[in-house]
């Protein structure tokens, strides 16, 4: 195994860690709600009275965060090892694993594990260990 030490950002990604954690603790703090992308997500799709206003502002600053980065640096090249068949299957995948867990990894892995839910560590658990496995399978079983 190798490090590619020009993209090793450990200061950026701890910076980057703790707005995440500010942003849920503010979300939690002024709304009591978790900040968990598929269920604010989820939320939209089925509208309830007086739900709405926050739900959005929250997927929009999901949209406008990439262009107010872009304004002081250019944003990195996009790059998707994958066919689209892949992708719709990923998709599939994780989408299943988001309802089946009660959650995404957002909800479980930053605001559940910091409430000390024990379901969010088992959720937490899974789709890591899911995520090893495959990275295991793909890139030094098959070699893709």
């Amino acid at each position: 195994m190798t490090i590619d030490w020009a993209s090793f950002t450990p200061w950026a990604s701890l910076a980057g860690g703790a707005l995440i954690g500010l942003a849920a603790t503010i979300l939690v703090f002024f709304t009591g709600r978790i900040a968990g992308v598929s269920g604010i997500l989820g939320g939209l799709l089925r509208p309830s009275t007086g739900d709405m206003a926050w739900r959005l502002a929250f997927i929009a600053g999901l949209v406008v965060a990439p262009l107010v980065y872009l304004v002081f640096a250019a944003l990195p090249p996009i790059v998707v090892e994958a066919g689209y068949p892949t992708l719709v299957f990923a998709g599939l995948v994780v989408g299943i694993g988001t309802r089946y867990a009660g959650g995404c990894t957002s909800g479980h892995g930053v605001c559940g594990l910091s409430r000390l839910s024990p379901r969010s560590l088992v959720a937490t658990l899974a789709f890591m260990g899911a995520g090893f496995a495959t990275v295991l399978v793909v890139r030094h079983v098959l070699g893709a």
